[in-house]
């Protein structure tokens, strides 16, 4: 199965020897491919829509892996019992939806050893929500595939500090990261904190692009500055410090 540059390495990002719910599966190929490579020893290929999954029911059964993928008819995770999958995978879709299906699929989720998501827009989104359900992102990377750029998440959960057992009621102290604010962590939600602390090339490029669109968007703005350009021009040129701020890190 050949995949295509963001698939291939949506595919690489999970770990080996985990078993997968690979959420929106469409044709199955990614799930056929971790069969093929024997990155996971099991799959459940689902997706909301019949043809499609019936597409990948076919490929999968013309390949001979019908016992190491199940297919599942599912608008979302509700198809999938906690506990199922070690790695859920959701690619392809936009980040208000992957939140949603991640959201409504909490009790599953929780029991996951690791999320492997490639939203398809508003990345801040999934990058907040992944934060508010106690997951960590240990892993980010960003490629360009077709023109377009796209960017892939590992994220595990937290593991919170135990209390001794001292025979008392006690509570367990989880740091509360608003009690301060922290400068970057709106900077982070937009484009990623590993990305930029670890000068990701691809992110630059992507923010230079960024910054020359807001440019040109700010200038046009100016000429007529009616009462919602205004409006408009303050939101983008409230994007645009962000954009500098990312920048920064590749001085």
């Amino acid at each position: 199965m050949q995949l295509s540059k963001r698939l291939q390495a949506v595919a690489d990002s999970v770990t080996k020897g985990n078993r997968v719910a690979d959420v929106g599966c469409d044709h199955a190929y990614i799930s056929i491919y971790l069969i093929q490579h024997n990155i996971a020893p099991h799959v459940i290929a689902m997706d909301i829509n019949k043809g499609p999954l019936k597409r990948g029911r076919e490929n999968i059964e013309r390949l001979g892996f019908s016992s190491q993928i199940e297919t599942r008819l599912s608008d979302g995770l509700h198809q999938l019992n906690p506990g199922e999958a070690d790695t859920i995978l959701i690619a392809g879709m936009g980040g208000a939806l992957t939140v949603q299906i991640l959201e409504e699929g909490l009790t599953s989720v929780k029991k996951c050893k690791e999320l492997v998501l490639q939203p398809q827009s508003e990345l801040f989104l999934v990058r907040k929500f992944i934060e508010q359900i106690e997951f960590e992102i240990i892993a980010e990377q960003m490629l360009i595939d077709d023109g377009k750029y796209y960017t892939i998440i590992k994220a595990i959960p937290k593991v919170l500090p135990k209390v001794p057992d001292t025979g008392l009621t006690e509570f367990i102290k989880v740091p509360d990261t608003n009690s301060d604010k922290v400068p970057d962590t709106e900077l982070y939600y937009r484009y990623g904190k590993l990305l930029l602390q670890q000068r990701n090339p691809i992110a630059k490029e992507y923010l230079l692009k960024e910054k020359n669109l807001r440019l040109q968007v700010i200038k046009e703005l100016e000429q007529n500055l009616t009462e919602n350009a205004i409006i408009r021009l303050k939101e983008v040129q409230e994007e645009l410090g962000y954009i500098e701020e990312g920048l920064k890190y590749y001085k």
